[in-house]
């Protein structure tokens, strides 16, 4: 079996220009610096996955819902019911932060000493009286089971608001430990489909700690500089996968 490599967006050591690498790519490297340093280093990804078209449209319905809301200041009713004093925030770079413009980037900030770029895509901040931030992300599922964060996959949703946080306070912000997540889950009670799906909205919050992002970031520096490929990580299924093919120019 041959795959072809990719040839953009590749490190280049001896490249003074600052690189990018986002939020999911930060993740990938916490589970597995080989596939990280296979994609970013040598341009050989992880097989592709199926875009997820249902939850991109909640995701999306969700964000209109709460933009009536940041437009006149108001809370929503789910935030009441959890008794969380915040508001969604309004801010002119939110728009870019969320990607609304579609580039792929987000919020972006430069850490200077290893000349990466971190960036990551936003999908709600909201804000308290005191303009203190709160990273917030929505979730899609469909389960009986309670919804929780203690799943080990959803470590990474951990993760994932932790890097938000330490980018915002990078970018001079006041930024709140704790993180929420608003799950959107499918109900599959009703008797009939009739063409709609009905959720259930509930709110999870997280007491973020981003104090192992910047260790993260010397050791992807490290990594990428490095002429070594990674050891195969051993409970990492595509390890076996990227072993079994051939690199081609």
């Amino acid at each position: 079996m041959r795959y072809r490599k990719r040839t953009r967006n590749l490190y280049d050591p001896d490249s003074k220009e600052p690189f990018a690498v986002s939020r999911s790519r930060i993740d990938r490297f916490m589970g597995c610096p080989r596939c990280f340093y296979l994609d970013r280093r040598l341009g050989l990804d992880r097989p592709s996955m199926p875009g997820f078209s249902l939850n991109n449209a909640v995701d999306a319905l969700l964000k209109k819902e709460f933009d009536i809301l940041r437009d006149k200041g108001h809370s929503h009713d789910l935030m009441k019911e959890y008794r969380i004093d915040l508001i969604p925030l309004q801010h002119k770079d939110l728009p870019i932060w969320r990607d609304d413009i579609y580039k792929y980037v987000g919020a972006a900030v430069l850490h200077k000493p290893t000349n990466l770029k971190i960036q990551g895509i936003v999908d709600d901040i909201w804000v308290d009286k005191n303009e203190v931030l709160y990273i917030v992300d929505y979730k899609s599922t469909s389960t009986k089971q309670e919804i929780s964060l203690e799943d080990e996959y959803k470590q990474a949703y951990k993760r994932q608001v932790e890097v938000y946080q330490w980018i915002f306070r990078q970018l001079g912000f006041r930024v709140s430990d704790t993180a929420y997540f608003v799950f959107a889950n499918a109900t599959k009670e009703p008797d009939r489909f009739d063409k709609k799906l009905e959720f259930k909205l509930s709110i999870i919050s997280h007491e973020g700690d981003d104090s192992w992002v910047e260790p993260a970031i010397y050791k992807i520096k490290e990594c990428l500089d490095s002429d070594e490929i990674p050891e195969v990580t051993p409970d990492c299924e595509y390890c076996g996968y990227s072993s079994s093919v051939n690199l081609v120019n």
